[in-house]
C-alpha cells in the first residue's frame, strides 16, 4: 500500500505550485500579459509539474512494493534557484527528490535499477499519452473550434516535449541520475530506454499539432 506523510503531501503541494507557477513565467514571456500567464498555469501544471511530481512518484511506489521507505521531501535551495534562473530565461529544476531506504539496511542491484527507472518510464508514458491525443485531437482543428481546441494542442505539444526531455535526461549515465543505476543493473534495459527517449525527444522538436 502507497502512503503519504503530511509532511510529504505538504513539499509536494509546495513543490508542483512553484513549478507550475515558474514555467507559466517562462511560457508567457517578458511581453506576456497577466491574463496570458493565467491561461498557462493549468497547461504549465498539466505539462511540467504533475510530470514532475509522477517521475517523483514513480520511484516512490516502486520503492513502497519492495518494503522500503519512500518519501517526497522538497529542497528548498533548489526551489530558490529556480526563482533565480527563471530571471534570466532559464529553470534550473530540481525541487526535491524521493528519498529511500530500506529498514533492513540493504537495497540490491535489481532493486535499485528497478526503483530507478520507474521515473523516466513514467515520463516516456506521459510522452506516449500526449503523442496520441495530439494526433487525435488534431482532425478536430477548425476555425470554429479554433481557442480550445488551439489551448489542447498547445498542451499535448509542450507535455510530449517535456516528457520526453524529462526521460531522456535522468536516463542520462551521470551519477545521481536514474541512468547511472539502471545502466549498472540491466545494460540491454538502459539501451532500449535512453534511445526511445532520445527518438521521442527529436520527434517533440519536428512534431507540431497546431
Amino acid at each position: 500500500m502507497v502512503t503519504f506523510s503530511k509532511t510529504e503531501i505538504r513539499d509536494l503541494i509546495i513543490s508542483i505550485s512553484v513549478i507550475t507557477i515558474l514555467f507559466a513565467y517562462m511560457f508567457n514571456g517578458t511581453n506576456g500579459t497577466i491574463g496570458m500567464f493565467l491561461l498557462l498555469i493549468p497547461i504549465s501544471l498539466i505539462t511540467v509539474g504533475l510530470s514532475f511530481i509522477l517521475h517523483e512518484l514513480g520511484h516512490k511506489v516502486v520503492a513502497q512494493k519492495y518494503g522500503f521507505y519512500a518519501e517526497f521531501r522538497r529542497w528548498d535551495a533548489g526551489l530558490i534557484l529556480a526563482i533565480i534562473t527563471s530571471l534570466f530565461g532559464f529553470i534550473f529544476l530540481a525541487p526535491g527528490a524521493v528519498y529511500i531506504g530500506s529498514y533492513t539496511g540493504m537495497i540490491t542491484e535489481k532493486e535499485n535499477g528497478v526503483i530507478s527507472i520507474a521515473g523516466p518510464l513514467v515520463n516516456l508514458g506521459l510522452a506516449l499519452i500526449f503523442l496520441l491525443l495530439g494526433f487525435s485531437i488534431h482532425p478536430w482543428l477548425t476555425s470554429a473550434n479554433m481557442d480550445i481546441i488551439a489551448y489542447l494542442l498547445i498542451t499535448c505539444t509542450i507535455g510530449f516535449n517535456i516528457n520526453s526531455f524529462l526521460a531522456l535526461f535522468n536516463l542520462l549515465p551521470i551519477p545521481m541520475l536514474d541512468g547511472s543505476k539502471v545502466l549498472k543493473w540491466n545494460m540491454p534495459i538502459w539501451l532500449v530506454t535512453i534511445i526511445l527517449s532520445g527518438i521521442l525527444t527529436y520527434l517533440s522538436y519536428t512534431i507540431s499539432f497546431i
